[in-house]
Formats: C-alpha cells, sequence, structure tokens
C-alpha cells in the first residue's frame, strides 16, 4: 500500500506563490497533481515520471507551476506562482504506473492523498 500526503495549501493573495509537498511511502511511481474545484471535474496539473525524465503540464498551469522531485528523497514538489483565482481547489497527489500518454486521466493512478486546500483570492 502506497501512502502520500500532501502538504502547503494556504490561502494567498493573486499573483502570490505557494509551494505544495507531497510526501510518498514508495518512491516507485509516477507522481502527479490534480485539483479539484467545487462543481468541477478533478483536473490533471502536472507530472513527473520516476527518474524525471518527462515532466508534463496542463495549459492553465504551464510558465506559471513546476513539478519537481529531490531524488533520493521521497518527495514531490509543486511550486505555484503568479496564481489566479481560478487556481482555488483541493489539490491533491496520486502515484500509478501511468504512461505519458495518460498523465492526465486521474483513473490511472492508483493511489492518492487526502488533498490540500488552495485559496487564491483577489
Amino acid at each position: 500500500q502506497v501512502q502520500l500526503v500532501e502538504s502547503g495549501g494556504a490561502s494567498v493573495l493573486a499573483g502570490g506563490s505557494l509551494t505544495l509537498t507531497c510526501n510518498v511511502s514508495q518512491y516507485t511511481f509516477t507522481i502527479g497533481w490534480f485539483r479539484q474545484a467545487p462543481g468541477k471535474e478533478r483536473e490533471g496539473v502536472a507530472v513527473i515520471t520516476l527518474g524525471g525524465t518527462r515532466i508534463l503540464y496542463s495549459d492553465s498551469v504551464k510558465g506559471r507551476f513546476t513539478i519537481f522531485r529531490e531524488n533520493p528523497k521521497p518527495t514531490v514538489y509543486l511550486e505555484m506562482n503568479s496564481l489566479k483565482p481560478e487556481d482555488t481547489a483541493t489539490y491533491y497527489c496520486a502515484a500509478g504506473r501511468v504512461a505519458p500518454a495518460n498523465w492526465n486521466r486521474d483513473r490511472m493512478y492508483d493511489y492518492w492523498g487526502q488533498g490540500t486546500q488552495v485559496t487564491v483570492s483577489s
């Protein structure tokens, strides 16, 4: 059983920055960050493969968010800059053996954290 724990969510003003942390109990999977706003479907934000060789972002965050991991620490980060009110959501990290082509399909991930809330106000 893989356990993931997110942290770092907070309330910030538009234009601000946050870095989310995902601690993973087993460092053997691709890790994705997803988010879900009230009344909306869960959305893939970014993904990083085990070796860090593939990193992908959704168009909505490209250029503002950075996903990275600090090998060999079992931790994946999501650095978020130039935050906008539309970034407000619960952010989740997820683990799975996911092909890059399917990175933003939440059903492909086997393990999920409990989520951390990010609120961006204007």
